[in-house]
C-alpha cells in the first residue's frame, strides 16, 4: 500500500483571505492526502517547522498579500538550513507572470494562479510529489 502524501497548507504574512487555502486543503483531503492546514498570519518559520514536526511531502502556500517574493524565498531558505529541501513547495495567489519564474528558480516546484482547478492541483501534487518508502 502506497503511503499518503502529506501537505502543510499554509497562509505566510499579513493576508487575510483564506478561503482558497481552506478549498484547496479540503480538495487535497477529499483526494485522499494528509492535510495539516496551518491557519492565517503564519511565518515562514513556524511554517517550516510544521512541515518538519508533521513529516510533510510537501508545503502548499497561499499569498494574496504581493509579499510572495519575500515569503516564499524565506521558506525556501529555511527549507535548505533545515536540511528539508526534499520537501516540495507549490503555491498560488495573485503572483505576476514574471515573478513566476523567477520564484522557480528559487526552486518554488510549481505556482497556481486564480482560475486553477482544485482537479489541476491535485493531479500535479499527485504527479510531482513522491512519498519515502515507509512515510
Amino acid at each position: 500500500m502506497q503511503a499518503r502524501i502529506r501537505v502543510v497548507v499554509a497562509k505566510p504574512g499579513l493576508d487575510g483571505h483564506d478561503r482558497g487555502a481552506k478549498v484547496v486543503a479540503r480538495a487535497l483531503r477529499d483526494a485522499g492526502m494528509e492535510v495539516v492546514y496551518t491557519g492565517l498570519h503564519q511565518t515562514p518559520e513556524q511554517i517550516v517547522e510544521t512541515a518538519i514536526q508533521e513529516d510533510a511531502d510537501a508545503i502548499g502556500l497561499s499569498v494574496l498579500s504581493g509579499a510572495h517574493m519575500t515569503l516564499f524565498r524565506r521558506v525556501m531558505e529555511l527549507l535548505a538550513e533545515r536540511d528539508a529541501a526534499d520537501i516540495v513547495v507549490f503555491g498560488g495567489g495573485i503572483i505576476p507572470e514574471d515573478d513566476i519564474a523567477e520564484l522557480r528558480t528559487l526552486g518554488v516546484a510549481q505556482i497556481f494562479t486564480p482560475g486553477a482547478t482544485t482537479a489541476s492541483i491535485i493531479e500535479w501534487v499527485r504527479a510531482n510529489v513522491t512519498t519515502p518508502v515507509g512515510h
